[in-house]
């Protein structure tokens, strides 16, 4: 088993980093923290130097400041990355970290070498933008947990909740210990940054993967496809009978996945370099 010890960053990003060769950045979701990747650091660290950080508000990381901006965000990734010495890395970010790994590809695009959208969200419905701005509501007048079972609920299948009963109740008391303040800045963008700089996003130029599962209901299909063909050579994943949180639930899949693009992206642009040399 991998054991890491959390180091920081000059402004405070607390962070891990393993294994070897080209870096790849692993972005959690609203209200986790950089343990939820616990299954794509042991897939991954063989071939890859895997870091996974806590984003602001959230684990060891210092909270935002009320108001942050989705490129405060991303600013927080560059200065990690500043902080390692790193000029690129394939950023794979999953949910809220998908917007994050957006943000970050169209504001420092020379620092980007590959690119990962895991269960994130794009152009929601009216009826999805509703839902997810009542959560809000219910976040800010009861706290972090406000949502958590009905959360779970979408996050993961009846199956595996009835069999890993300890790994949910750490998850519900993850969400539980958030900052408050912190949760609620992040959840705000969550719930209105889908369309960030939607126009822009034909001037991402890395190779990119945009993946969800089939039975993702906050994340769907019909997002992921959405969001692909807005990213010139994209290519979309949507694996079966997966719901939102595959990355925990089915990390062998989705390690599998992940493998496939990075070997493939890294082979190409070694290949590519070649010809250049």
């Amino acid at each position: 088993m991998i054991r890491l010890t959390a180091e920081h960053t000059p402004a405070g990003t607390s962070y891990l980093a393993t294994g070897q060769g080209q870096p790849v950045v692993l972005i959690h979701g609203v209200g986790l923290n950089k343990e939820m990747w616990g299954g794509q650091v042991v897939g991954l660290a063989t071939k890859y130097r895997v870091i996974a950080y806590d984003m602001l508000g959230h684990g060891a990381s210092p909270r935002p400041e009320s108001g942050t901006p989705l490129v405060g965000y991303a600013d927080q990734l560059l200065e990690l990355l500043d902080h390692l010495q790193l000029p690129q890395a394939t950023v794979i970010g999953f949910s809220m970290g998908g917007l994050v790994a957006r943000a970050f590809a169209l504001h420092y695009p020379q620092r980007l070498h590959g690119l990962v959208v895991l269960n994130s969200v794009f152009n929601r419905s009216p009826e999805q933008r509703a839902g997810v701005i009542a959560r809000t509501a219910q976040a800010a007048e009861h706290g972090p947990d406000a949502n958590a079972e009905a959360a779970l609920s979408r996050w993961f299948s009846r199956e595996y909740q009835a069999a890993n009963p300890a790994q949910i109740a750490a998850l519900r008391q993850t969400l539980a210990n958030n900052d408050p303040q912190g949760y609620l800045t992040t959840y705000e963008l969550f719930a209105t940054q889908d369309m960030y700089r939607a126009d822009d996003l034909n001037h991402i130029q890395v190779p990119t993967l945009i993946a969800t599962g089939e039975l993702d209901p906050g994340s769907t299909p019909q997002m992921a496809m959405q969001l692909a063909e807005r990213i010139p050579g994209a290519r979309v994943a949507v694996l079966p009978e997966q719901r939102h949180m595959m990355p925990v639930e089915s990390p062998r899949l989705v390690n599998q996945l992940l493998l496939e693009f990075l070997d493939t992206t890294h082979s190409r642009q070694n290949l590519i370099k070649g010809i250049v040399a």
